[in-house]
């Protein structure tokens, strides 16, 4: 059995993203001052870790610890100088079909947590985020110009079969969200 700092840190992780306090107590099952409580002791764990904890008034995120930033560095122009490997061409493709799409929802589409390869095409400004307009609380990836010039495009309707594999994927969405809503 997980402690309550351990869970945090598992969700967050996973989430790859900023997770709203609220949210996070509802998840786990606990309330605001336990849950205050389990992100200071997972902030005391972390002390000389690779990891920090960055706690704002409304939110939570895991973060690498400003003293690896050289390794970071490192890391990362190890990530841009290597091909785009096959998830992260799957999840830009899930991005461009759909004509843009949240984690969630490529993550459904996938069948896998598609945090790393998102965080890849960012950090490749292929796709860029954006506050999603139908819940604020997730984030619209969308396909940047500089993405549809790596694919040799002008426009993301250039895509082979878009029509109809766009309107497909919408479909696709469309019925696991009412599906979801109705359970």
């Amino acid at each position: 059995m997980l402690s309550l700092s351990g869970s945090i840190e598992a969700v967050l992780f996973a989430s790859a993203e900023p997770y709203e306090k609220k949210r996070l107590a509802a998840l786990l099952g606990v309330s605001e001052k336990e849950l205050a409580n389990g992100l200071e002791e997972l902030r005391g764990v972390l002390v000389g870790r690779g990891l920090t904890l960055i706690d704002t008034a409304h939110e939570v995120e895991l973060r690498t610890a400003p003293e690896a930033s050289e390794l970071v560095k490192k890391l990362r122009e190890a990530e841009l100088s290597r091909d785009l490997g096959k998830a992260s061409l799957e999840t830009l493709a899930v991005i461009a079909y759909q004509g843009g799409a949240t984690r969630s929802e490529i993550d459904w589409v996938r069948g896998v947590n598609s945090g790393t390869s998102v965080r890849t095409l960012l950090l490749r400004g292929l796709v860029e985020g954006k506050e999603d307009a139908n819940d604020k609380r997730r984030i619209h990836y969308t396909l940047t110009t500089e993405a549809l010039a790596h694919l040799g495009l002008s426009s993301a309707s250039d895509l082979p079969r878009y029509a109809e594999l766009s309107l497909a994927a919408k479909q696709v969405v469309e019925a696991a969200a009412q599906a979801a809503s109705e359970a």
